[in-house]
């Protein structure tokens, strides 16, 4: 399992990312199997909340270093490359853009998102309105110049 970060405050997480850990919760059923919290400045917050919750801190991997939804999902299948199909939690508003930069990085996942606070809704779609048309460009992008780089 991987839980997406999002924004701390003062070291504790948000409404969204506490939103994100309550979603994941019930899906850490298996104590062998590792969770990733990820994101830079998140993590460590993530790990403490999941551990206040129950969660074995031996089962709860650090990947401290990802800033986008890219980094999120490449930095934590690098550092388990046999997880054959990641099971992603994430905000309600942002399953789209994670399933998007998944299928370009040809990582198989379960998007599971969870629902965002009414007061953190307009926010944050407004957020995602520029966000998903970004990261659809950079893709976009990114296969443009793989395939120029294939051709030449």
């Amino acid at each position: 399992m991987l839980i997406l970060g999002a924004r701390t405050l003062h070291g504790y997480p948000s409404r969204i990312l506490v939103d994100r850990l309550r979603a994941a919760l019930p899906l850490i059923d298996a104590p062998s199997l590792p969770v990733v919290v990820s994101g830079d400045g998140e993590a460590a917050a993530m790990a403490d909340w999941l551990a206040e919750h129950g969660v074995d801190p031996g089962q709860v991997v650090r990947e401290p270093y990802a800033r986008s939804t890219n980094e999120n999902l490449e930095n934590a299948h690098a550092l388990l490359p046999g997880v054959e199909r990641w099971t992603v939690v994430t905000s309600d508003f942002h399953v789209l853009r994670t399933r998007l930069w998944a299928w370009h990085l040809g990582i198989p996942v379960r998007v599971v998102g969870a629902p965002t606070q009414r007061r953190d809704l307009v926010v944050a779609a407004l957020r995602e309105c520029v966000a998903l048309p970004h990261s659809a460009l950079r893709i976009g992008w990114r296969r443009l110049l793989a395939r120029a780089s294939r051709s030449d």
